[in-house]
């Protein structure tokens, strides 16, 4: 699953629990609509955070093996030359 679409994902599904929840409770029209957009704009940023944080440690991770790639490429070849000063 592409990470672009969390957001999106976790504030409708937050949105149709709070649908669902407020036409349980018998809400009037007005408080339906509050709690929605309320829970709309908290998940939408709930979830943009922790797509945020996802990103950030994928980052983080391919800096580590691009590091880690370079240091077994000059190991090797510091090993051939001290066999071949010997």
């Amino acid at each position: 699953m592409k990470r672009k679409y969390i957001p999106l994902i976790l504030m409708l599904l937050a949105g149709a629990v709070t649908c669902i929840i407020t036409y349980i409770k018998e809400y009037s029209i007005f408080a339906k609509l509050l709690s929605l957009l309320i829970v709309l704009i908290l998940f939408y940023g709930l979830g943009s955070l922790l797509k945020l944080t996802l990103d950030n440690f994928d980052r983080q991770n391919e800096a580590a093996a691009l590091e880690k790639a370079e240091i077994n490429e000059i190991e090797p070849e510091t090993e051939e030359t001290e066999a071949k000063d010997t």
